[in-house]
């Protein structure tokens, strides 16, 4: 079974940790193996994607800003068969956080959040009263990175007016609560085949709401205890059964777990911070492809 481990041709910006380098060590680790797997950047055009029997979404980190082709490049292999990890309803359904308002709607704990449709033009200051807040964080609704994520304080809403409708011209946007806990971490728990493996915690430098190591942020490996880890199975079970992997990103707000973003297309999954993470992933494949 020839397996296609997606990737992409930009900047790798992720450096070892624990003796680890996911980006340039897992792959030969999954080859060692023996497993029939090789890299091919999705939007590369003289891949042959007849080879491949499955394909296994891993840094594709460009598909936002190539929203169009990447929805065509997803059709293209579906019509081949080949079978995507995760599944192709799993990463479409994900692709845009309009998918948090069914969480929402479902009754689970999400970071309130209200939508801005492309070509708004409204009033800045009513998403204050929406959302309780003094000041809001804005970013696209198919974005990675914090690509074009801004925040806007109450007393400057006028004055960002300009700057957040040039915005919407390309899409629509998603509005949060700038929340406090955001200074002492967010927390990512990772899944894979519904089983739990280990957390993180991702801390922004101070001064700082980006958690991201290129803008200074920092990760520690936590140990949640057993109520803590079956409250975030609970999104999984939900949105994500039978997923490769999962990523249950969000905060720990007054002591409870609230959700920021389920991580279900390509999101980094910290292998070298989990005891045995690589291996379980690794497992996690062969389960997949075997059943």
């Amino acid at each position: 079974m020839k397996i296609a481990y997606i990737t992409y041709a930009g900047e790798i910006k992720y450096s070892a940790a624990n003796g680890f380098n996911e980006m340039t060590d897992l792959l030969p680790f999954l080859q060692n193996k023996g497993l029939d797997i090789e890299a091919a950047v999705w939007d590369d055009p003289f891949v042959d994607w007849t080879r491949y029997d499955v394909a296994i979404l891993k840094t594709p980190w460009d598909y936002h800003q190539k929203i169009d082709t990447f929805k065509a490049w997803l059709d293209k292999i579906e019509s081949l068969n080949i079978r995507l990890l995760n599944d192709y309803i799993t990463v479409r359904w994900n692709l845009d956080k309009h998918y948090l308002q069914e969480i929402i709607a479902d009754g689970f704990d999400v970071i309130p959040s209200a939508f801005l449709t492309q070509g708004w033009k409204g009033d800045l200051l009513p998403l204050f009263e929406t959302l309780k807040t003094s000041s809001i964080i804005i970013k696209p609704c198919i974005s990675g990175g914090s690509k074009n994520t801004i925040v806007v304080h109450r007393q400057d809403a006028a004055a960002s007016y300009d700057k957040v409708a040039a915005l919407l011209t390309d899409g629509d946007y998603i509005v949060q609560p700038l929340m406090k806990e955001v200074q002492y971490g967010e927390w990512s728990y990772i899944f894979f085949n519904d089983t739990y493996s280990h957390t993180i915690l991702k801390k922004p430098k101070a001064g700082d709401f980006r958690v991201q190591q290129i803008y200074g942020g920092t990760i520690d490996t936590l140990y949640p205890g057993p109520e803590e880890i079956a409250h975030a199975a609970t999104y999984v079970e939900k949105y994500a059964k039978g997923c490769l992997y999962a990523r249950v990103d969000g905060l720990m707000v007054n002591g409870h777990f609230v959700l920021m973003e389920l991580e279900l297309i390509e999101p980094y999954l910290y292998l070298s911070y989990g005891e045995n993470a690589v291996e379980q992933y690794y497992q996690a494949i062969l389960s997949q492809i075997n059943s």
